[in-house]
């Protein structure tokens, strides 16, 4: 069974549920590194609260991955990152002239069961730049943002 198969196996999503996302840039390219790629895809995140699909939570955009904590409001959550994904793909596309995946294939999610559990699942999104030893400072990062501000 292929890797994003397996991925999906036992996928449920449910409205209301709070869950943590991951996904991967293709082949782990650092394009996130880059400050105007990275505001395409959080771009992408926040027309989709405002399109009333999701209540983002915490997110961050590592130079290759992306986690973003969020409460699904509506719809499914291989539709919400269809959709993340898509297009923030073609925004950067067509930015910089290139073709081809931006993503891998697939995401992880991991529905959080206990209210207890979220804040410590938004301080582990909101430190993954420091414990990967990009900034000394969480602030300092700029690809990053909590309701818990």
């Amino acid at each position: 069974m292929p890797h994003s198969a397996r991925l999906r196996a036992g996928r449920f999503s449910e409205a209301q549920r709070i869950y943590l996302l991951t996904a991967t840039t293709e082949s782990r390219e650092t394009l996130f590194s880059d400050f105007t790629v990275g505001r395409l895809v959080v771009a992408e995140l926040k027309a989709a609260q405002q399109e009333g699909l999701v209540e983002s939570l915490a997110w961050v955009l590592m130079p290759d991955h992306l986690h973003w904590l969020i409460a699904l409001q509506q719809g499914s959550l291989s539709g919400l990152m269809r959709r993340i994904k898509g297009r923030s793909a073609k925004r950067v596309n067509a930015l910089y002239g290139r073709q081809g995946k931006l993503w891998q294939d697939g995401f992880h999610d991991r529905a959080l069961r206990r209210e207890e559990d979220v804040l410590p699942a938004a301080r582990y999104i909101v430190a993954n730049p420091l414990r990967a030893g990009l900034v000394s400072r969480v602030g300092d990062y700029p690809l990053w943002d909590s309701v818990w501000l």
